[in-house]
């Protein structure tokens, strides 16, 4: 099994009416809305990052650590991923044993995070330190349905991660930190449709 995650994103400046046209489409809402609080960890030697690859301790409602790497056949109207995922058992401890091994703490990321379900896809309302995002995960075919049927412009669908976003963010706006808390953001006011064109996959 490949264990592919395919998924897009779209940035929704307003979330409240985005949950309107979810539920005409028949979209249900899973469990209530959690915060997320995310650890990523790299080699001594910036290996992950420069493999485009992604390890993840991640602590919501439970705590799940996930390891994320290029798929074998990308596909350039979607973000792709291999993705291997796992529940633990204790945040702190997964930390201390990926630590020990040699994997370092380099960024620390926050999210609220909002799910939903529609065929077999899952939509996420996530609101960001810098913004709040849809993003659809399924297969090709159901993701391109459920813009169709929200209504939005598939050439401004989003290819970059969260991460990816605030890296260039980061530069545009001289920030002086690189962890995606709400707290380092609460003196910022970042405008992300200013720089949204950046992002946004275009084409057809």
């Amino acid at each position: 099994m490949e264990h592919l995650e395919i998924e897009l994103k779209f940035g929704i400046p307003n979330l409240s009416g985005l949950r309107g046209r979810l539920q005409n489409l028949g979209a249900a809402c899973i469990g209530e809305r959690t915060f997320e609080h995310n650890i990523r960890y790299e080699t001594k030697d910036g290996r992950l990052l420069e493999n485009n690859c992604l390890l993840r301790l991640r602590k919501d409602q439970g705590t799940t650590l996930t390891f994320k790497s290029p798929p074998p056949a990308p596909d350039a109207r979607f973000k792709i991923h291999r993705e291997l995922e796992v529940g633990v058992s204790d945040f702190d401890t997964m930390d201390a044993i990926l630590n020990a091994i040699g994997y370092i703490r380099c960024q620390i990321y926050q999210k609220w995070r909002e799910t939903w379900q529609l065929s077999d896809a899952t939509l996420c309302m996530d609101t960001m330190p810098f913004g709040s995002f849809l993003e659809i995960e399924g297969s090709p075919d159901t993701i391109m349905r459920i813009v169709h049927a929200l209504g939005l412009s598939w050439k401004r669908r989003i290819l970059f991660s969260y991460l990816g976003i605030f890296e260039i963010l980061r530069e545009k706006e001289g920030l002086p930190f690189s962890d995606v808390t709400f707290d380092n953001f609460n003196t910022v006011n970042i405008r992300f449709d200013r720089y949204a064109r950046l992002f946004e996959a275009g084409g057809e």
